[in-house]
């Protein structure tokens, strides 16, 4: 048995159009999946299937995991929204819709499936407001989430960094339940990486400031390099990985953790030039 293959796997990638999600559809296919594929724009990528998919839209994504029969081995939910985005619909996207269509899909999964959700570094800072960021993760549907999302935006700061942080933290969270039915669950938080949304994050912060978070590697991923670990986590050889928030931001969050990166000169260099 291959434990790096895909041969016989059905897979679900959301976000396919363009970033880490076209680079893992294509991967996928590669490695002998069978490859469907949600978005809001068509995809580039050869897929079994492809569906249009507005993730602000729980109509859109029940529709699209309609025309989807069972068995799904591997979930991957690519898709986000930046800043550049009403604060609203970023936490839609890239939590409350992954949270949704997770739930939406586990029926279809069989036991021994795996989800995969991709979260970012953005999102680093929930341990420094975890009850905050627990009362949304512990909301009980779509409706009231988004009800406590539009009343605390205002004191919430970046809508990206705390969406992915409620992402971070249900993901573990759920990954303790999940498990019991034989599913895994893990996350994926890349550091900056050159994808679709790369103008965007540049519209909201310089790009020589996002560039001050690729130390010690001192470069952007592309988006292959994030797909790669990402499509580890699904496979068979990830069989004993589970609840995972797997960082691949070239070390920069390890050398904040062992005070080897002072972030605050970095910053004011980046700032002065």
């Amino acid at each position: 048995m291959d434990l790096w293959s895909y041969e016989g796997k059905r897979c679900l990638v959301v976000g396919c159009h363009s970033g880490i999600g076209e680079a893992t559809a294509r991967e996928l296919i590669r490695l002998g999946g069978e490859v469907h594929g949600f978005d809001i724009k068509p995809s580039p990528v050869d897929l079994a299937s492809f569906t249009l998919c507005d993730l602000r839209s729980r109509a859109d994504i029940d529709a699209a995991l309609a025309g989807i029969d069972g068995p799904i081995d591997a979930l991957f939910y690519c898709a986000g929204l930046p800043q550049t985005f009403p604060g609203i619909e970023v936490v839609q996207v890239n939590f409350l819709s992954a949270r949704y269509l997770v739930e939406q899909t586990l029926p279809k999964m069989r036991r021994g499936g795996a989800v995969a959700i991709i979260a970012s570094t953005a999102g680093n800072g929930y341990v420094l407001r975890l009850p905050t960021v627990t009362e949304l993760v512990q909301t009980p549907d779509y409706d009231t989430g988004l009800a406590w999302a539009e009343q605390h935006l205002p004191e919430l700061g970046d809508p990206y960094a705390f969406a992915k942080e409620a992402a971070i933290v249900w993901g573990m969270r759920r990954a303790q339940t999940l498990i019991g039915q034989g599913i895994r669950l893990n996350l994926l938080s890349p550091g900056p990486t050159q994808s679709g949304m790369t103008k965007d994050f540049e519209a909201v912060s310089s790009p020589a400031i996002i560039d001050v978070y690729t130390a010690p590697i001192n470069r952007r991923s592309s988006s292959a390099e994030q797909a790669y670990p990402l499509i580890f986590l699904n496979s068979d050889g990830a069989s004993y990985v589970n609840g995972t928030n797997f960082i691949a931001d070239g070390g920069f969050t390890a050398g904040m953790a062992m005070g080897m990166i002072d972030l605050d000169s970095l910053l004011q260099k980046a700032a002065s030039a």
